[in-house]
């Protein structure tokens, strides 16, 4: 008959009846909709732990530090635990020890550097002034116009970043009083961390119980485990590079090579951006002091440490989980670098670095939640005999 073989209106070739196009369309909607009221939950959140971030900075800027001063520390003063030291006084040496050798390098350094910023600014000045009189000139041939706001905004940048050093190094402390309340802080809170340290996991471990403390355990020992590798290779990584290319400026004679040396050195701990802008300095100090030649000279040994520093320092002294994407690192030193100055700049990374170490670990929680169940391994059937002929 004509009528045999089809299937009723409303059902699927299976016999399972078809869902009506308006309850596809809003379960679409409710989905998203849900989706979204969570988005904008977590963005207000962010948002409020944010605003109380930036009222609370004067607290929370020591704790920031005092937690990075102890990521270098802690080595020596476990090392001093495990000889049978006290762990006061593995703090307490561990401590003392790091202020003298940062005593002695400021006593070494600084001075020099101080007396030698105004030259250093007025020749990159004059450095960005060579280049823009290139520039202006054959093959490019750039109008004066298209240029004077660039080199106006460098210009001022330069002869003004002794001043913004100074005073974004501690932002939101602004008195002098203030500075020193915040670095005596920032060194009892160091040795507090050194102390005591040890007993932190366990405690949290307490509060939020078993099954909750062993999650905030395994991450807080993989974060600290990531900002103390981040914190040590970005200051081996950053020495590498002072000393190679202090060793290259000392060689073609360049002026400020001290100062260039401890630019680079301080640059290297803000990913990306500080190499850059050393470099750049170098580059215009020998061409002011030197010529054209020796910048170039310069420059090639500036690109050759960056290029040894990113394909064979950081792959060997970093481990592959701890990086992220150079996109991200600049993201982040930009933002960090906009709300807190200089300081934001520098524990921009380590804070993204913590993040990504977070996330990483949910999505390994995740993964182990919705993954596929482990195999059994089913019993063999047993043999059937055959039949008797």
């Amino acid at each position: 008959m004509s009528g045999q073989g089809k299937e009723p209106s409303g059902t699927r070739s299976t016999g399972t009846p078809r869902r009506d196009r308006g309850d596809v369309i809003g379960g679409g909607l409710l989905w998203l909709a849900k989706w979204s009221l969570c988005i904008v939950a977590i963005g207000l959140g962010a948002w409020v732990l944010g605003t109380v971030a930036a009222r609370l900075w004067v607290v929370l800027l020591p704790v920031a530090l005092a937690i990075v001063v102890t990521t270098i520390l802690w080595p020596p003063a476990r090392w001093l635990t495990a000889h049978r030291f006290p762990p006061a006084l593995a703090a307490t040496v561990t401590l003392l020890g790091f202020v003298g050798v940062l005593a002695g390098v400021i006593a070494l350094i600084v001075p020099s550097v101080a007396d030698q910023a105004p030259e250093l600014a007025d020749k990159s000045t004059e450095g960005v002034n060579q280049v823009r009189d290139w520039i202006q000139g054959p093959p490019l041939r750039i109008r004066d116009e298209q240029l004077d706001s660039a080199v106006d905004a460098i210009v001022g940048r330069l002869q003004s970043s002794g001043a913004q050093i100074a005073s974004g190094v501690f932002t939101g402390v602004s008195t002098a009083t203030s500075v020193l309340i915040t670095v005596f802080l920032v060194l009892v809170l160091v040795f507090f961390f050194l102390k005591d340290g040890r007993r932190f996991l366990p405690w949290m471990h307490a509060v939020f119980g078993s099954r909750s403390g062993r999650h905030v355990e395994a991450v807080l020992e993989r974060v600290w485990a990531t900002l103390g590798g981040f914190i040590r290779t970005q200051a081996i990584v950053s020495l590498v590079d002072a000393v190679l290319i202090g060793a290259g400026l000392f060689i073609l004679d360049v002026p400020l090579a001290m100062v260039l040396s401890v630019i680079t050195f301080i640059g290297g701990f803000v990913p990306m951006v500080g190499a850059f802008v050393a470099g750049a300095l170098a580059v215009l100090v020998a061409l002011v002091g030197n010529g054209f030649t020796t910048a170039l000279i310069v420059l090639g040994i500036v690109i050759a440490v960056q290029q040894l520093e990113g394909n064979v320092l950081q792959p060997v002294l970093q481990s592959r989980s701890m990086e992220l994407h150079a996109v991200i690192v600049l993201l982040a030193v930009t933002a960090g670098g906009s709300l807190y100055g200089i300081t934001g700049a520098f524990l921009a990374v380590p804070v993204v670095a913590m993040i990504a170490v977070v996330i990483r670990y949910l999505g390994e929680q995740i993964d182990a939640a919705t993954g596929p169940p482990p195999a059994v391994d089913e019993p063999d059937e047993p043999a059937v005999a055959a039949p008797a002929d």
